[in-house]
C-alpha cells in the first residue's frame, strides 16, 4: 500500500469523527423551543374538526380570525401541558384569547374531565383526535402554541410550555404588538 493510501485510511476516520463532534455540539447548544416553522407568515391550514364538548358542532380555520389569539396544542397525556395549564388560566383571566387544540387524546371524556378539574382557559376547544390538524401545523408534540393574528395568519410558534418567562419574553411581546394597529 502506498504512503498516500495509508494517510487516507488514517485521516478518513478522524475526519468523520470531527464532523460528528461538530454536528453534536451544534445540537447541544441549540434551543429546542426555537423550531422554525414554514407556516410563520402564512394562513392557518384548512381544517374541519369537532368541538371537544359537543361533537355535533364542527369548526374550521375561520374560528381563528377576528382578533389576535393563541392556539395552544395540548393533551391529557402530556405532563408539560399540565405544568403550563395554571399559567394559561391566568392569561385567560387577563383577557388573552386562547383556543385549545386537544391533540391525540384517546378519550374525549378524559379531556373534558381534565378541563373540569384544572379549569378551562380556552374560549373554544377543538378536538383533534387523530392529530391531522396538528400535523398540518407541523406540530412535533404537545405543548406547542401558535400566535395567530386577526387575519388568521400564523405569526409565531412556541414549542414547550407557556409560562411567566415565556410570556414576558417574546410571546407576550409579539402578542401585544399585534394588538397595536399598524404593528405585528
Amino acid at each position: 500500500m502506498s504512503n498516500q493510501w495509508r494517510w487516507a485510511v488514517l485521516l478518513l476516520p478522524l475526519l468523520a469523527f470531527l464532523l460528528l463532534v461538530v454536528f453534536l455540539l451544534r445540537g447541544l447548544f441549540s434551543d429546542p423551543t426555537e423550531l422554525s416553522s414554514a407556516l410563520v407568515g402564512k394562513p392557518v391550514p384548512q381544517f374541519s374538526v369537532p368541538d371537544l364538548y359537543d361533537p355535533s358542532q364542527t369548526y374550521t380555520q375561520d374560528v381563528l380570525r377576528g382578533e389576535p389569539l393563541l392556539l395552544n396544542v395540548w393533551a391529557t397525556w402530556c405532563p408539560t401541558c399540565r405544568a403550563e395549564h395554571e399559567y394559561l388560566n391566568q392569561l385567560a383571566a387577563q383577557g388573552v384569547p386562547i383556543v385549545g387544540l386537544n391533540y391525540k387524546d384517546d378519550s374525549r371524556d378524559k379531556a373534558v374531565s381534565w378541563l373540569n378539574t384544572l379549569g378551562d382557559p380556552y374560549r373554544l376547544n377543538l378536538f383533534d383526535a387523530d392529530g391531522a390538524v396538528a400535523l398540518e401545523l407541523g406540530v412535533y408534540g404537545a405543548p406547542e402554541t401558535f400566535l395567530i393574528d386577526a387575519d388568521g395568519l400564523i405569526r409565531y410558534r412556541h414549542v414547550g410550555d407557556v409560562n411567566e418567562r415565556v410570556w414576558q419574553g417574546e410571546l407576550g411581546q409579539r402578542y401585544r404588538a399585534l394588538l397595536t394597529p399598524g404593528e405585528g
